[in-house]
């Protein structure tokens, strides 16, 4: 899995509620198993008029923000079904971070577990930060996750954000959640023998 350390680049504003799983990957793109083609997919009926046509005016058909690595987006972003390629569609795009006030569930925790922060905030710094990330002049922001921070680099404006220092020290070390467990395999073979030599009867 990809670090995420300190980024720096193009935040693109996505303002609309309630963009669920379907809309970030549409069914059509969930054929293979391979994960091939998916950045193609992403919001793709709001992308394109047709296959190899974009729509002019949807904002990441656009520069700057064409070369987008964050989003900052309306509520309840990522809500609807458990769609996975909803993230690897997004992550295959050049996205490194989401922001907004909340999101789907899972669509956080698979965020979380393909090395892509998303960055809860309180609803007055999104909307400042949606209003800097609509602006050409001032779209493009630092995201610093160990030090939990967005710098503007236009004004140099920042704000703090929370994480959970788990899936922060995950993200920041590329560990999936394998990784993470096999980091402890001393500790829980260790574990395995105690528990296997109490209960014998377990270990047939």
């Amino acid at each position: 899995m990809q670090p995420f350390a300190t980024v720096t680049g193009v935040a693109a504003p996505l303002p609309r509620a309630n963009v669920d799983t379907d809309q970030i990957m549409p069914k059509q793109f969930l054929k293979g198993i391979d994960r091939s083609g998916l950045a193609d997919g992403f919001l793709f009926d709001v992308r394109f008029l047709a296959p190899g046509a974009p729509r002019s005016d949807f904002v990441l058909n656009r520069a700057p923000w064409n070369e987008a690595r964050f989003l900052v987006v309306g509520p309840n972003f990522g809500c609807g079904s458990s769609r996975e390629h909803a993230v690897w569609g997004m992550a295959q795009l050049g996205i490194r971070a989401v922001i907004g006030t909340n999101f789907g569930g899972i669509f956080y925790d698979n965020c979380l577990r393909n090395g892509v922060p998303a960055i809860l905030l309180p609803a007055g710094d999104v909307a400042a930060l949606m209003t800097r990330a609509g602006d050409p002049a001032q779209c493009v922001l630092t995201i610093d996750l160990p030090a939990q921070t967005i710098v503007s680099q236009a004004t140099g404006e920042r704000v703090d954000f929370p994480f959970d220092p788990n899936h922060k020290d995950m993200l920041v070390r590329g560990l999936s959640a394998v990784d993470a467990t096999l980091a402890h395999s001393r500790t829980i073979r260790s574990f395995e023998q105690g528990y296997y030599r109490a209960n014998p009867w377990l270990a047939s």
